[in-house]
């Protein structure tokens, strides 16, 4: 690794604008956007996937194998990827920091403690609800009737789902999903989280009136809890590209995007900025669009999305997709024209990165690579892990080449929608659904909000595993029902949360958990015995 003051220098950041933690890691101060506000904007390229199998399909390999093959072309790529959850570390998905020679180190750093930044988010979320419940004790000033706010931790944990205080029932969910982390994300400087904090519902009165963070008062102290989590964390990938990992949204409960000023530090300091939005494109790209772009004030250029032979016959009803499976890959190729037809319609160029594994049977990928050729779709084979810069080459290239045609963007709702009407057509024109149903309760709220004028953009939480709200449902479904059991107002992120039938906010862990096939030894060092 290159010592992380050298590779500020190599990007343009002044010393007294990098924080280092250490030998191999820093945060960044934000003042660089400032001085950099009039520097041109370098080339923003999504990276998105179709419905992943439960394990993932290496998305955040190929992030980082992209940049390391524009930087064996000659460019300056700048990587901004999402900060893994300690939930998925010891849990299903394991680390978020790539694999084989496209990866970002330290690992095990960014893997578990890093900076800090998610255990400040839960500090802040829980000291929130701490003075929640001693306002209510101490005499209950607001006339606090019903708390919405929950408690949260950076784990999965379904017995905490619902608990019991001496005031309330209460519950947590975990970390990536509080709305303080979705804030952290989408603040532009410690004002802004400030004014995002204040804005907060923790409830409602005897009156049925909304009671927010800055009628309770603390917004400061829960902004100095977060003030070092605001700087975006600087690393690097094996090779020396620079990399912000910063802010952690799940793309399932929450909207699945690093941070904006990590964004923006590498559109920056980059002639090409990488970034990824969580999970499938129904749900990150979606979201990415619709949530994030609008505080960006800079459109994507090019959507490259993530596909596998493995994730195609998964959905093509494969019996077991590590084997070949010839039929059943073509049986899944109509979930990944879904995607495509979805790309197409926003208006944004886009090239398939199909994700080379090991095992995978030659006539497989040659029947996919001659699919996507005769249909006209750009693809190139991925090998970054095996391979690392090298192996993206050609996909590097039809990113460049696609990067400098004319992106548009065509919205997938209006901002003067109400609330129900974006569900509806986000259901119906990306997930392919038939028709959306409401519960009685979902109902009640959006009548609520409508009321209170909180006409907001949406985001959903739905299972990444299919397009439909059931993970059971693989491929590409011709007839389905969305159903809507809930709506819940994020007003410091500005959206409004829509939850599918079966969601949950506090995952649990798997049978057999990563967290007991991981080992230290004498040095220090991880050992995963799977």
């Amino acid at each position: 690794m290159e010592k992380i003051a050298s590779l500020c220098e190599k990007m343009g950041v002044a010393p007294d604008e990098c924080i280092p933690y250490g030998f191999d890691k820093a945060k960044i101060d934000l003042n660089v956007l400032n001085r950099l506000k009039d520097k041109k904007d370098g080339k923003l390229i999504l990276v998105t996937a179709i419905n992943p199998t439960p394990a993932g399909e290496g998305k955040t390999t190929v992030s980082i194998g992209l940049t390391q093959g524009l930087k064996e072309i000659g460019k300056h790529p700048v990587l901004a990827l999402r900060e893994p959850s300690l939930g998925p570390v010891f849990g299903l998905k394991g680390g978020a920091t790539g694999g084989g020679k496209a990866s970002v180190v330290p690992s095990d750093d960014i893997n578990l403690h890093f900076t800090g930044d998610l255990h400040a988010i839960t500090a802040a979320n829980n000291l929130l609800s701490a003075l929640i419940d001693n306002h209510m004790f101490q005499g209950n000033e607001l006339e606090i009737e019903t708390v919405t706010w929950k408690r949260c931790m950076d784990m999965n944990d379904r017995s905490l789902r619902e608990i019991d205080t001496p005031q309330r029932k209460d519950g947590f969910v975990i970390t990536a999903a509080s709305e303080i982390m979705a804030i952290l994300a989408l603040s532009s400087d410690l004002t802004d989280l400030k004014n995002r904090i204040n804005r907060i519902l923790i409830g409602y009165n005897k009156e049925d009136e909304p009671v927010f963070v800055k009628d309770l008062g603390g917004a400061d102290a829960l902004a100095l809890l977060l003030k070092q989590a605001m700087n975006p964390n600087l690393v690097q990938t094996i090779d020396g590209v620079p990399t912000f990992v910063h802010a952690g949204p799940f793309a399932n409960i929450a909207h699945g995007c690093n941070s904006i000023v990590a964004t923006k530090l590498a559109l920056k300091l980059g002639d090409y900025a990488v970034t990824e939005a969580g999970f499938g494109a129904d749900l990150g790209m979606e979201k990415f669009l619709d949530l994030k772009v609008p505080y960006l004030n800079k459109g994507v250029d090019t959507i490259v999305i993530v596909t596998t032979i493995r994730a195609l016959k998964s959905h093509g009803h494969s019996a077991d997709y590590s084997k070949k499976d010839l039929p059943a890959m073509i049986l899944g190729l109509p979930l990944l024209e879904k995607h495509l037809k979805n790309i197409q319609m926003i208006g944004i160029p886009y090239v398939i990165a199909l994700n080379h594994f090991y095992n995978d049977d030659q006539e497989e990928l040659d029947y996919l690579m001659n699919w996507a050729k005769e249909n006209n779709h750009p693809i190139a084979l991925a090998k970054g892990f095996a391979e690392g810069g090298k192996g993206m080459i050609d996909l590097a290239n039809i990113v460049c080449s696609l990067a400098e045609q004319k992106s548009t963007f065509n919205p997938i709702y209006d901002a003067s929608d109400l609330p129900k009407v974006k569900i509806e057509k986000i259901a119906t024109k990306i997930y392919g659904a038939k028709e959306v149903v409401f519960s009685k309760k979902a109902l009640n709220q959006l009548e609520k909000y409508e009321q209170l004028g909180w006409n907001l953009p949406v985001c959903m939480a739905k299972t990444p595993l299919s397009l439909t709200g059931d993970p059971s449902v693989q491929g590409l479904p011709e007839s389905f029902t969305l159903n809507i059991q809930e709506i819940r107002p994020s007003l410091g992120a500005g959206f409004l949360v829509a939850l599918t039938k079966g969601i949950m906010v506090m995952p649990g862990l798997n049978k057999t958990p990563r967290a007991l096939t991981m080992f230290i030894d004498a040095q220090g060092n991880i050992i995963d015995k799977e």
